[in-house]
């Protein structure tokens, strides 16, 4: 854009010099038209050029891009849209920036890949790792210590990842929103106390959001989060709370004997009972939820269906594409034994198409 503004005051300069002069012995020259206007270079803060999908902008001394996606886009965190349209990082002086007041590739879908987005899947933390658990057990490969998960979350935000909100995959699953290239989703299952005693200061250092799934009859019992603590994770703006069923129990199982309608009442109370109870005690829509052990069939998804979820997360690893099942999308597990290569290896982010 530089170069075409350039280009109209060097034709003008141009016009001028010669426009103005005869060679001598040729005809008289006609009386002068009025010269045209000479563009004027363009001032901070002009929109050079806009269209119904487009805005063409020099932005102000000192302007940043969440300021540009705040005037243009109506939202600070759109400013990743204006980034990665400009392949910058920032803007610079005098350089213009093309605002995309549309959706570009909002199923993330370009020439040679798609977009997949992992969420990821973490239980619980301590302040050297595994405790009394033995590490090689599955209880102590749930635990991540604070210095492991400090330093996953450091590397997120040094490597540009974007950590968005669960939620935000509604409007990229239905094709209408774009999400940043890098977007990763952190989860957190069970509710236990370290929630709030480790992983939310840590959250907090990078203002990274994150999705809680608790299961309501862990609530106030031996390390569990209680209410009020549930409370204060909501109002840090950081945290949204949402159910992992009321009990725990593996949602596949079905009882010797028991009859279908049995069966399905049982499904019930697991997934409208723990939905109604944080909605009355949050008081805010729950619409996500967690599949105790990671896993769901088709009654348990007809009787998802039948209520308000959006969205439900299973533990079978691997990134979500915008054709991904909403109530069945891939969550990675991320274990304490995990070094940050472990980590970076679970961090899917695009597929090649045709790759299998």
């Amino acid at each position: 854009m530089r170069h075409g503004v350039s280009a109209a005051l060097l034709v003008a300069a141009v016009w001028v010099a010669t426009g103005c002069t005869t060679q001598p012995g040729s005809p008289p020259a006609p009386p002068p038209e009025a010269p045209a206007p000479v563009p004027t270079a363009p001032a901070a803060g002009d929109v050079l050029g806009r269209s119904d999908r487009f805005v063409i902008y020099l932005p102000r001394a000192n302007e940043s891009l969440r300021q540009i996606a705040a005037r243009f886009l109506g939202a600070e965190d759109q400013a990743w849209q204006i980034a990665e349209f400009n392949g910058i990082t920032r803007p610079e002086a005098g350089q213009p920036v093309v605002v995309p007041l549309k959706p570009v590739h909002p199923t993330g879908v370009r020439a040679d890949q798609f977009q997949t987005v992992p969420i990821l899947c973490y239980h619980r933390f301590s302040a050297t790792g595994a405790g009394s658990a033995s590490p090689r057990s599955l209880t102590g490969k749930m635990v991540v210590s604070a210095s492991n998960f400090a330093a996953q979350l450091d590397w997120l935000a040094r490597n540009d990842y974007q950590v968005i909100r669960l939620s935000q995959l509604v409007a990229f699953l239905e094709g209408k929103r774009p999400l940043p290239r890098r977007s990763v989703v952190i989860t957190v299952d069970d509710g236990y106390e370290s929630m709030i005693r480790i992983a939310l200061p840590a959250l907090r250092k990078h203002g990274f959001p994150a999705t809680l799934f608790v299961y309501t009859d862990f609530i106030g019992a031996g390390d569990a989060l209680n209410w009020a603590q549930l409370q204060e994770l909501d109002a840090s703006g950081l945290v949204d709370i949402q159910p992992h069923s009321k009990t725990h129990r593996n949602l596949l199982d079905r009882a010797a004997g028991e009859s279908e309608g049995a069966y399905r009442q049982m499904i019930e109370l697991e997934t409208r009972g723990p939905r109604e109870l944080l909605e009355r005690r949050l008081g805010k829509p729950v619409r996500h939820y967690a599949y105790p052990y990671g896993d769901a069939n088709d009654t348990v998804l007809d009787v998802l269906q039948r209520q308000p979820y959006q969205l439900a997360v299973t533990v079978n690893p691997g990134g979500n594409a915008f054709f991904a099942q909403p109530l069945m999308l891939r969550r990675t597990m991320i274990y304490g034994d995990y070094d940050l290569e472990d980590f970076k290896a679970k961090l899917q982010t695009h597929r090649a198409i045709g790759s299998p």
